[in-house]
């Protein structure tokens, strides 16, 4: 590995014990010696004559939920015994929940994270496709299931974030002795970034996809020079016009709003009014449109907004935004990354001055969005600290942007102490933008290195980088292509 785990542990490794249970686990994850580790061709034949479940069901803390058919695969959905907090293992835990994408222990593997829930149906990363790989894909705790009862949410930051997925890969190195990559889009790119500032010896590499970096939580002027030079002039106008008219119509386009609020029986108790609720959803259009679609999707927007009837309006911005986003039922799923962003992560806030005199509210911040029962005290050195790391530290580190994507207007940059690492643009990508969507030369080379990284890279590529290409064939239903992004009820959210 380029990062040796034969070092000094880190106390989220040594976690003794968390009741009879915990116990087992802080045993499991402790770091096996170099010298027991089998060679790459025994331990393939040994794993050959023991069924991958057994030997996965017999590391302390970990239970199976289910195993689900896929042809070429086994897939496992887990439980992970985790300490509800890292730095005092003996205060508790609660189950993690996790998949397992097996392809062969001969493989490199991928540890992917949304940074939300976790999906429970087969899928491939981008970099396990080209790796053609073993993926393990972890649910962010506080998202449920993977909540601690009860929730002491002091105990969600980035870094027990981070000390849950070494455990994790602690416990399945054993198993999984090959390469490991950490990956993830948007907020998952993020958490891949955490992850390998706190543990920097865990990983050979991180691919991180349209990750926003908010430094400075205050300033958000790179995104506002975003919103007035994305697309096209003709498209932002469009945009612009909607919104306009639907706040314009407040009146009869609320009337519509309270009518599908009584028939699906939604309430505003943490964001407080209907009214409230109502204009964050128009003030987030322009951005969930740049982020969910492409340049050539703006031929489906009113061309005259004026003119457009109050079910054009109204159709438009649903589709886009959603009116689901900002109820109590939509925001309920979503309350720990609001909390997350009103304590360490940031959150952009926009000016749109062609909507200053008739919004009443401006762009509302995380606080809104969470009950107010769970306190928020903002941490101004948190992404202070990931920015800096990057900027010195990034080794084997990759970030791929959309070019017309809101939350790429931040982006990570690398300094002068990084080292084989890169940044790449998808042109006129937006928030699915995917290796495979930049330049040729650029996709050949940033894959070359993905296949470095993991150790597969044949030697036809070791020679010429050009000849680089995804190992695994695509697969409609494991992979997605560029510019596919996962739709759900929230849309101001990486």
């Amino acid at each position: 590995m380029r990062k040796s785990l034969t070092g000094v542990l880190s106390l989220a490794v040594l976690i003794g014990t968390v009741g009879a249970a915990g116990a087992s686990a802080g045993a499991a994850t402790a770091a096996e010696p170099a010298a027991k580790r089998s060679s790459g061709a025994v331990a393939a034949s040994e794993a050959s004559n023991e069924d991958i479940k057994d030997r996965i069901l017999a590391i302390p803390g970990m239970s199976l939920i289910e195993e689900k058919p896929y042809a070429g695969y086994r897939y496992f959905v887990l439980e992970y015994t985790q300490p509800v907090d890292h730095k005092r293992p003996s205060k508790g835990t609660f189950q993690q929940r996790l998949t397992l994408l097996h392809k062969d222990v001969s493989r490199p593997t991928v540890f992917f994270t949304s940074g939300y829930n976790v999906s429970t149906n087969p899928s491939r990363s981008e970099p396990t496709q080209i790796v053609d790989g073993n993926q393990v894909s972890l649910e962010y705790r506080f998202f449920t299931p993977s909540r601690p009862a009860p929730a002491d949410w002091t105990k969600l930051d980035i870094w027990q974030a981070a000390s849950d997925q070494h455990r994790v890969f602690t416990a399945l190195k054993k198993i999984y002795d090959k390469k490991w990559l950490a990956t993830g889009g948007s907020k998952g790119g993020m958490t891949a970034t955490y992850f390998e500032r706190f543990y920097p010896k865990d990983m050979d590499g991180v691919v991180a996809y349209v990750a926003p970096n908010d430094v400075v939580d205050n300033e958000d002027s790179a995104y506002d020079r975003f919103f007035r030079n994305v697309g096209t002039q003709e498209c932002r106008d469009k945009l612009a016009g909607v919104q306009r008219e639907a706040l314009i119509r407040r009146e009869p386009l609320q009337k519509k709003y309270k009518e599908l609020v009584a028939e699906q029986g939604w309430t505003f108790n943490t964001i407080g009014s209907l009214d409230r609720a109502y204009e964050a959803t128009v003030m987030d259009y322009g951005w969930a449109f740049w982020q969910y679609s492409l340049l050539a999707d703006c031929a489906d927007i009113p061309a005259d907004a004026k003119k457009a009837t109050d079910d054009d309006i109204w159709n438009s911005v649903d589709a886009i935004s959603g009116f689901s986003a900002y109820v109590d039922q939509g925001l309920e799923r979503y309350t720990p990354y609001y909390y997350q962003a009103g304590t360490q992560l940031g959150s952009p806030d926009i000016k749109q001055p062609w909507l200053a005199k008739l919004s009443r509210y401006g762009y509302q911040p995380p606080r809104n969005f969470v009950p107010r029962s769970i306190p928020m005290t903002f941490d101004r050195g948190a992404m202070r600290d990931i920015d800096r790391w990057v900027k010195r530290n990034a080794r084997q580190m990759m970030y791929v942007n959309g070019e017309n994507d809101p939350w790429s207007a931040e982006p990570f940059r690398l300094g002068h102490g990084a080292r084989d690492s890169a940044v790449y643009t998808v042109p006129g990508g937006n928030h699915g933008a995917k290796v495979s969507g930049l330049p040729e030369a650029q996709r050949a080379k940033a894959t070359a290195a993905i296949l470095r990284w993991a150790g597969v890279a044949p030697a036809a590529v070791e020679a010429d980088p050009a000849k680089a290409k995804p190992l695994a064939k695509f697969d409609t239903r494991l992979d997605r292509r560029n510019g596919e992004v996962e739709r759900d009820e929230a849309t101001l959210r990486p």
